[in-house]
């Protein structure tokens, strides 16, 4: 574990990725609205989203294309494991990009069908899962949960690809479904990068993952100046979709893909929310949220938007930290 705690590199990057996603919002925005790429709002949601109809969608490569750029100069310089990172994120914002593209160019308001989407995100998962190991990026160990770093278990191959392409299936639905309230899922991936880029300080090897999470992070800053309440801009299924590739393949990468269910306890609650809701209502025929995922039954139970995101980042920040501790990071 090395000893030293640099800062510059990932300032560094963090920076040119925020300032590229806010110069790329204006030129984006307007373009998504001439193009008439606007979000078609339920109407059986929280009444308070029906003057959101209209607004552009598609949003995501305000972050995707300064994430992609950004990742590329790095990896010219030294960081060529980079390059892994941003061919996941590309390919799971595709498919999200399509999904989009078939909303509201197509007009069919679910876009991809669940087997379609399932399918795409399931070729991308392998594909990435395949090369890393493949190309010995990735190996079968994994850092036993709170025993601090130095400790890890080796998992059978025949059961680690497998493990972790449904980790990633899993991880990048969960932040897909925690998309749909002003601001949300890129505050919550932006308050995770910040953990993940801490954890990667801590050994040398992890060089690339610090400084990819840190791109990530300033990715999501730069996206928020347009994305929180009012929000100018959605990220759609191509944003979404991106940034679960990130949170997913960066976990895996660190060895630790249980470490989500701490720092990203909010893309756990969300997804539960709507398993539990499904399962409820195909057996009962009643809910038990007034709606899924949970960020909107507390909307509809009387919160303000603003007061649901303020609340699942603080929860993002404190889980955080307390995934912090469990891992009993050393620095010095």
């Amino acid at each position: 574990m090395s000893g030293h705690f640099n800062i510059s590199v990932q300032v560094t990057a963090f920076i040119l990725t925020f300032l590229l996603a806010l110069v790329a919002g204006p030129i984006f925005i307007p373009v998504l609205r001439r193009l008439k790429l606007g979000q078609t709002v339920r109407d059986d949601g929280p009444s308070t989203h029906l003057k959101k109809s209209g607004t552009p969608i598609m949003g995501g490569v305000i972050f995707i294309i300064p994430i992609t750029l950004v990742s590329i100069y790095f990896s010219l310089k030294q960081h060529s494991d980079i390059i892994p990172l941003v061919i996941v994120t590309l390919g799971f914002g595709a498919i999200g990009f399509i999904d989009d593209f078939i909303k509201v160019v197509m007009k069919r308001k679910d876009g991809l069908f669940w087997d379609q989407k399932m399918f795409g995100l399931l070729i991308v998962a392998a594909t990435f899962t395949i090369y890393a190991v493949k190309t010995d990026i990735l190996n079968s160990e994994i850092i036993v949960p709170f025993m601090g770093m130095e400790y890890t278990v080796s998992i059978p191959m025949w059961a680690f690809v497998p493990f972790t392409i449904f980790v990633l299936l899993a991880i990048t639905n969960a932040v897909n479904l925690t998309d749909g309230v002003d601001g949300l899922a890129a505050g919550v991936t932006l308050i995770v990068m910040v953990f993940f880029t801490i954890i990667a300080m801590t050994r040398g090897e992890w060089d690339y993952l610090k400084i990819f999470s840190s791109i990530a992070a300033g990715g999501c800053l730069g996206f928020l100046a347009f994305n929180v309440y009012p929000a100018k801009v959605f990220m759609g299924d191509t944003g979404s979709l991106a940034l679960g590739g990130v949170v997913g393949a960066i976990s895996i990468l660190m060895k630790m893909p249980w470490i989500i269910l701490v720092a990203g306890l909010i893309y756990v609650i969300e997804a539960l929310s709507v398993i539990i809701q499904v399962a409820y209502f195909k057996r009962t025929r009643k809910r038990v949220f007034k709606m899924a995922p949970i960020h909107h039954h507390f909307e509809l139970s009387g919160w303000k938007e603003t007061k649901v995101v303020l609340v699942f980042w603080g929860i993002t920040v404190i889980c955080c930290i307390i995934g912090l501790l469990t891992l009993r990071l050393k620095f010095f």
